[in-house]
């Protein structure tokens, strides 16, 4: 798809929804070409990895394998830190307010 396009975010957000159509929500989510797969336990991670995975595949796609990370515990996106106790605002987003002076 060309850049620049000013549908084209929406457009590949279809397309995943269609190439993860019944696993989206329910092993994993995925915004734009962030996906994160979701597991509570090691062996079940890599059971929806393999699926998730497949369902890439099987439609054609490739991923970047430096811009992959599998089987973390904590992380950071879209401006927010995620771990298994919670969501919370990524502090290097916060840290301009926290630092502003008192007036």
């Amino acid at each position: 798809m060309p850049f620049g396009l000013c549908n084209a975010p929406a457009t590949f957000e279809r397309m995943m929804d269609t190439v993860l159509r019944g696993l989206k929500w329910s092993i994993c989510l995925c915004y734009l070409d962030d996906i994160i797969v979701y597991a509570p336990n090691f062996q079940e991670q890599n059971l929806r990895l393999r699926k998730v995975l497949k369902c890439i595949q099987e439609a054609g796609l490739t991923l970047n394998s430096n811009k992959c990370s599998f089987v973390k515990k904590k992380l950071t996106i879209l401006g927010h830190l995620v771990d298994e106790y919670g969501i919370y605002p990524d502090p290097q987003k916060t840290a301009a307010v926290t630092k502003f002076p008192v007036p």
